[in-house]
């Protein structure tokens, strides 16, 4: 479902231009004059917020909430890489409802995701654990090392594959109905999008975040 626009060559390579990479352009510029417009409203800011104003103070207040929940102490330093891809992640999950195919629907952008998190979490194991790092991989009993391993390689592909398996679901479930019942798919496929794009969507974003939050914090040392 993911459709090739245009194709150029680079470095003698081929490469396409996907509907993908439209949607993730889009969802960027949104987001990027949102960043502009609540930049500007801040520096700003009036004794009596504004609607917008309000809004942003909002999301702001309810991202750092999350995160020092989650993390306590050590949410100073991380919630604005969890609040930028909770944005992005909640962005382009309910791009759906605007005719864009969601960008998280395609496991070529959920992956990145889930690799970087997953060197998030390992350098600060590294970090805080040092050689307790790597032996830890070998407790309780050395046999199990294998296990160990697996189980922390599986991190990023068990994030992004199940961002990428809810989002795409819903993608093609929408597809379906609209190509199957494309005469009678006039005004309550429009519940089904509440669901299936902006619910949906919501729960996958805060799992994702939530997780991340749950994985780094297990690499750091534990407060009293």
């Amino acid at each position: 479902m993911i459709h090739g626009l245009f194709k150029y060559r680079l470095f003698g390579q081929e490469f396409w231009i996907t509907t993908t990479h439209v949607s993730i352009l889009v969802v960027m510029l949104v987001l990027f004059v949102f960043a502009l417009a609540a930049n500007r409203t801040m520096h700003h800011a009036q004794e009596v917020p504004g609607f917008f104003q309000n809004i942003v103070e909002m999301i702001v207040e309810m991202l750092d909430d999350m995160v020092e929940k989650s993390m306590g102490s050590y949410a100073k330093k991380y919630r604005n890489y969890i609040g930028s891809i909770f944005i992005f992640i909640f962005v382009s999950n309910i791009s759906g409802l605007f005719g864009l195919r969601p960008p998280t629907a395609d496991y070529g952008v959920t992956l990145p995701l889930g690799i970087i998190t997953f060197c998030i979490i390992q350098y600060n194991n590294v970090k805080y654990n040092k050689f307790g790092a790597f032996t830890d991989l070998f407790k309780p009993i050395p046999i199990l090392f294998p296990i160990n391993l697996i189980g922390e390689i599986a991190v990023p592909f068990s994030l992004s594959l199940r961002l990428f398996g809810n989002v795409l679901s819903g993608t093609v479930m929408m597809s379906l109905i609209y190509s199957l019942l494309s005469k009678f798919a006039v005004g309550w496929p429009g519940f089904l999008h509440i669901y299936f794009d902006l619910f949906s969507g919501a729960i996958q974003t805060y799992v994702f975040c939530m997780l991340t939050m749950v994985f780094t914090s297990q690499k750091m040392p534990q407060e009293s």
